[in-house]
Protein backbone atom coordinates (compact mmCIF):
# COMPACT_ATOMS: atom_id res chain seq x y z
CA UNK A 1 0.00 0.00 0.00
CA UNK A 2 1.42 3.25 -0.90
CA UNK A 3 1.87 5.68 1.88
CA UNK A 4 0.32 8.99 2.59
CA UNK A 5 2.47 11.93 3.54
CA UNK A 6 1.77 14.17 6.47
CA UNK A 7 3.60 17.25 8.17
CA UNK A 8 6.78 15.11 6.61
CA UNK A 9 6.84 12.10 8.42
CA UNK A 10 5.62 9.06 6.70
CA UNK A 11 1.76 8.57 7.53
CA UNK A 12 0.46 4.88 6.22
CA UNK A 13 -3.29 4.97 4.75
CA UNK A 14 -3.92 2.01 7.22
CA UNK A 15 -3.13 4.72 10.37
CA UNK A 16 -5.09 7.24 9.00
CA UNK A 17 -7.88 4.16 8.71
CA UNK A 18 -7.08 3.69 12.61
CA UNK A 19 -7.35 7.27 13.69
CA UNK A 20 -10.99 7.02 12.59
CA UNK A 21 -12.92 7.60 15.93
CA UNK A 22 -15.98 5.04 14.97
CA UNK A 23 -14.83 1.64 15.53
CA UNK A 24 -16.39 -1.63 14.89
CA UNK A 25 -19.23 -2.39 14.70
CA UNK A 26 -20.24 1.31 13.74
CA UNK A 27 -16.70 1.66 11.25
CA UNK A 28 -17.60 1.51 7.79
CA UNK A 29 -13.92 1.65 6.29
CA UNK A 30 -11.64 -1.53 5.68
CA UNK A 31 -8.90 0.46 3.65
CA UNK A 32 -7.86 3.83 2.36
CA UNK A 33 -6.62 3.60 -1.01
CA UNK A 34 -5.08 6.89 -1.75
CA UNK A 35 -5.33 10.37 -0.71
CA UNK A 36 -4.09 13.72 -1.02
CA UNK A 37 -5.54 17.58 0.07
CA UNK A 38 -8.20 17.48 -3.00
CA UNK A 39 -9.26 13.63 -2.52
CA UNK A 40 -9.82 10.98 -0.58
CA UNK A 41 -10.82 7.08 -1.94
CA UNK A 42 -11.87 4.08 0.33
CA UNK A 43 -13.11 1.04 0.28
CA UNK A 44 -15.73 -1.06 2.48
CA UNK A 45 -17.14 -4.93 2.35
CA UNK A 46 -20.63 -5.25 4.30
CA UNK A 47 -20.19 -8.30 6.18
CA UNK A 48 -23.29 -10.61 5.79
CA UNK A 49 -23.50 -10.29 10.04
CA UNK A 50 -23.68 -6.53 10.23
CA UNK A 51 -26.32 -5.81 13.13
CA UNK A 52 -28.65 -3.85 10.64
CA UNK A 53 -29.46 -6.62 8.28
CA UNK A 54 -31.53 -8.22 10.89
CA UNK A 55 -34.28 -6.17 10.67
CA UNK A 56 -33.50 -4.62 8.31
CA UNK A 57 -35.61 -6.37 6.45
CA UNK A 58 -36.34 -9.91 7.49
CA UNK A 59 -35.90 -12.65 4.63
CA UNK A 60 -35.08 -9.58 2.30
CA UNK A 61 -31.82 -7.59 4.34
CA UNK A 62 -30.24 -4.53 2.34
CA UNK A 63 -28.10 -2.01 3.86
CA UNK A 64 -30.00 1.10 4.92
CA UNK A 65 -29.43 4.15 3.00
CA UNK A 66 -28.24 6.23 6.91
CA UNK A 67 -25.96 3.17 7.24
CA UNK A 68 -24.27 4.11 3.61
CA UNK A 69 -24.09 7.70 4.31
CA UNK A 70 -22.37 6.90 7.28
CA UNK A 71 -19.86 4.74 5.41
CA UNK A 72 -19.73 7.82 2.81
CA UNK A 73 -19.58 10.26 5.62
CA UNK A 74 -16.69 8.04 7.26
CA UNK A 75 -14.02 7.98 4.04
CA UNK A 76 -14.72 11.43 3.18
CA UNK A 77 -15.64 13.71 5.64
CA UNK A 78 -13.70 12.24 9.03
CA UNK A 79 -10.83 10.32 6.89
CA UNK A 80 -10.33 13.22 5.01
CA UNK A 81 -10.58 15.98 7.84
CA UNK A 82 -8.11 13.62 9.53
CA UNK A 83 -5.15 14.09 6.71
CA UNK A 84 -6.12 17.52 6.46
CA UNK A 85 -5.63 18.59 10.18
CA UNK A 86 -2.50 16.67 10.01
CA UNK A 87 -1.46 18.35 7.32
CA UNK A 88 -1.62 21.80 9.45
CA UNK A 89 0.71 23.28 12.06
CA UNK A 90 0.65 21.47 15.24
CA UNK A 91 -2.18 21.65 18.31
CA UNK A 92 -4.69 19.31 16.03
CA UNK A 93 -3.29 15.84 17.70
CA UNK A 94 -6.28 15.97 19.48
CA UNK A 95 -8.92 16.89 17.45
CA UNK A 96 -11.74 14.09 15.18
CA UNK A 97 -13.65 15.09 12.31
CA UNK A 98 -17.61 14.96 12.63
CA UNK A 99 -19.83 15.02 10.45
CA UNK A 100 -22.38 17.76 10.40
CA UNK A 101 -24.73 17.72 7.45
CA UNK A 102 -25.27 15.97 4.17
CA UNK A 103 -28.10 15.91 1.09
CA UNK A 104 -27.87 11.97 -0.08
CA UNK A 105 -29.26 10.54 -3.22
CA UNK A 106 -29.68 6.40 -2.72
CA UNK A 107 -29.57 5.27 -6.42
CA UNK A 108 -28.80 0.73 -6.24
CA UNK A 109 -29.72 -1.12 -3.07
CA UNK A 110 -26.51 -2.42 -1.08
CA UNK A 111 -26.35 -6.13 -0.12
CA UNK A 112 -24.74 -8.14 2.03
CA UNK A 113 -21.62 -9.05 1.26
CA UNK A 114 -21.09 -5.93 -1.31
CA UNK A 115 -17.93 -4.22 -1.52
CA UNK A 116 -18.28 -0.83 -1.99
CA UNK A 117 -15.53 1.98 -3.29
CA UNK A 118 -15.57 5.80 -1.88
CA UNK A 119 -14.48 8.55 -3.57
CA UNK A 120 -14.59 11.80 -2.01
CA UNK A 121 -13.76 15.31 -3.69
CA UNK A 122 -12.80 18.06 -1.32
CA UNK A 123 -15.42 21.29 -2.22
CA UNK A 124 -13.70 23.26 0.45
CA UNK A 125 -11.93 23.09 3.66
CA UNK A 126 -10.99 26.17 5.93
CA UNK A 127 -10.91 26.87 9.78
CA UNK A 128 -11.72 23.10 10.25
CA UNK A 129 -14.67 22.90 8.43
CA UNK A 130 -15.19 21.46 4.79
CA UNK A 131 -17.44 20.25 2.58
CA UNK A 132 -17.10 17.51 0.20
CA UNK A 133 -18.66 15.80 -2.66
CA UNK A 134 -18.81 12.00 -2.50
CA UNK A 135 -19.63 9.33 -4.66
CA UNK A 136 -19.98 5.37 -3.60
CA UNK A 137 -19.82 2.57 -6.54
CA UNK A 138 -20.56 -1.10 -6.53
CA UNK A 139 -17.93 -3.67 -7.49
CA UNK A 140 -19.25 -2.73 -11.40
CA UNK A 141 -18.23 0.35 -11.31
CA UNK A 142 -22.17 1.46 -11.00
CA UNK A 143 -22.60 4.37 -8.86
CA UNK A 144 -25.21 3.67 -5.74
CA UNK A 145 -25.06 6.32 -3.71
CA UNK A 146 -23.81 10.02 -3.36
CA UNK A 147 -24.09 13.47 -1.31
CA UNK A 148 -22.60 16.43 -0.33
CA UNK A 149 -21.39 16.23 2.68
CA UNK A 150 -19.81 18.81 5.13
CA UNK A 151 -18.12 18.47 8.72
CA UNK A 152 -15.75 20.13 11.28
CA UNK A 153 -13.15 19.43 13.76
CA UNK A 154 -13.70 19.65 16.85
CA UNK A 155 -11.20 18.34 20.49
CA UNK A 156 -11.67 15.09 21.49
CA UNK A 157 -10.79 15.83 25.22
Amino acid sequence: MEECTVDNKALTCDQIVEMIPQKRPFRFVDTILEVDENHIVGEYTFRKDEMFYKGHFPNYPITPGVILLECMCQVGVVALGIYLMSQEASGNENMITLFTDAESEFIKAVYPGDKVTIRAEKVFWRRRKMRCKVQMFNESGELVAQATASGMGVKND
